[in-house]
């Protein structure tokens, strides 16, 4: 609430005190009129707690400063003047009667009330008392109004529900009707639902009679049907013999069939000789091995023989593994790392690793596949396989030298599959599979040489 501590130099009421809190209708009174005041002054004009305000509109200057407006108003008498002199504008018969201490009869109290507390003419604190005692009366009677239309609204919904009441009992009375004509249908029903019981019962009599009779009826027909099974017995022994006599004829169709397979033969063997004159091919007179470049025995001598000789370790012998039909590299990869950039990171491992296979598989046309342990990872890995590579990592309880051991197996006989790895176990295990063990040296120094 707002309450005035004393009057200011200039003011006609400067004396005057009010001896209760500013009722709240004239305080939003006061508060509105000051945020319409707004729009008239500048920035400058306003106290430096309104500035933030001076952009709302005055609607929203009402609802978020009110507070702060009228403590301006009341604290301020510069802000208070300028205040009232707008109001002056906008208002100036009301402003004119209050100065001249006659307030228009016709007024709102709450409006006349905010009007002298603003402007504080001589007797300004009785306008506010008043208009307090005023709106204090009003809400009163406003109050007793509220209480005779409740009351009033209360007898109207008794009075509706003591129709309802009236009606729903009606509506009772003649469903209790209804529901004593249906008992009445029931019984009625009932006793004739006993009549139908008792005629069944007799039905149920007579039908037993009739079931007597078929069973009778029914073990005269299963004495014949056992004499007919009897017979048919006996034509199917017979058939039994004829099908026999049928699977005899049919093996010995078997060797006719067999001679025109052979027939047939003969026939696309000749054709293909045929086929050979007619194309005029010359006999085969030199084989695949003649065409190979070498030297033979007596024409190399040891010397020529050890330069030419490769180093179990020189890169060409995998380039000429890699060169064999369907080739497939399985590469221990964490041995291969391991063995050529030990200091890097994991990541940074695999990453170099795989970028080197997939430029060799680039350039050979073979089957890559690379294989990192599971267990040295902390957390699963988000990676892309490069180009021509695949990227396996070993399932949890599994070694990487478990897992090339089933690659391995899962190749059909006589594939060429070459295993990198240092690892004696794993190349003993994979040379026993029929695969080619190489050491991990071998493969870095091809990838190092591109």
């Amino acid at each position: 609430m707002v309450e005035s501590t004393g009057g200011e130099a200039g003011d006609g009421g400067a004396a005057e005190l009010l001896d209760r809190p500013l009722p709240e209708g004239v305080r939003r009174r006061v508060v509105a009129i000051v945020s319409d005041g707004f729009g008239g002054l500048t920035v400058n004009e306003l106290p430096a707690q309104l500035r933030q305000y001076a952009r709302f509109t005055p609607t929203r200057r009402a609802k978020f400063a009110g507070n702060a407006m009228a403590a301006a108003l009341e604290g301020d008498t510069l802000f208070r003047q300028r205040i009232g002199e707008r109001l002056r504008e906008t208002q100036p018969e009301l402003a004119g009667a209050l100065d001249a201490g006659t307030p228009p009869p016709a007024a709102d109290p709450l409006d006349v009330a905010a009007a002298a507390y603003v402007l504080r003419p001589v007797g300004w604190s009785k306008l506010v008392a008043a208009a307090g005692e005023e709106a204090q009366r009003a809400d009163a009677e406003r109050v007793d109004e509220e209480t005779r239309a409740e009351l009033d609204r209360l007898r109207e919904q008794l009075a509706e529900a003591q129709a309802r009441t009236r009606a729903e009992t009606e509506r009772l009375r003649a469903e209790l009707d209804a529901a004593r004509r249906e008992a009445d249908a029931v019984h009625r029903k009932l006793r004739a639902a006993l009549s139908d019981v008792k005629r069944g019962e007799a039905a149920a009599r007579k039908a037993r009679a009739e079931t007597e009779a078929v069973r009778a009826e029914g073990q005269a027909q299963v004495s014949a049907a056992e004499s007919e099974s009897r017979r048919l017995k006996g034509r199917l022994g017979e058939a039994e013999a004829a099908l026999e006599a049928s699977r005899r004829a049919a093996r010995e169709g078997r060797s006719v069939e067999d001679m025109r397979v052979r027939l047939l033969l003969d026939t696309v063997l000749d054709a293909a000789q045929g086929l050979r004159r007619e194309l005029a091919l010359p006999p085969v007179s030199v084989r695949p091995a003649d065409s190979v470049d070498a030297v033979e025995p007596g024409r190399m001598t040891p010397k020529d023989i050890a330069a030419r000789a490769l180093h179990e370790h020189d890169p060409a012998i995998l380039d000429q593994l890699l060169a064999l039909p369907q080739a497939h590299l399985v590469v221990d990869g964490y041995n291969v790392t391991k063995t050529g950039y030990p200091t890097m990171p994991l990541e940074k491992q695999r990453l170099r690793l795989l970028g080197s296979l997939s430029q060799l598989a680039a350039q050979t046309g073979a089957e890559v596949t690379c294989v990192f342990d599971g267990a040295e990872l902390a957390a699963p890995v988000l990676l892309a396989p490069p180009r021509g590579v695949r990227v396996l990592f070993s399932k949890a309880g599994v070694t990487a030298d478990e897992l090339i051991r089933q690659l391995v197996r899962a190749e059909p006989p006589g594939r060429p599959v070459i295993v990198v790895s240092t690892d004696r176990e794993v190349a003993d295990g994979v040379a026993k599979a029929g695969a080619r063990p190489v050491a991990s040296v071998m493969l870095l120094k091809r990838l190092s040489h591109g």
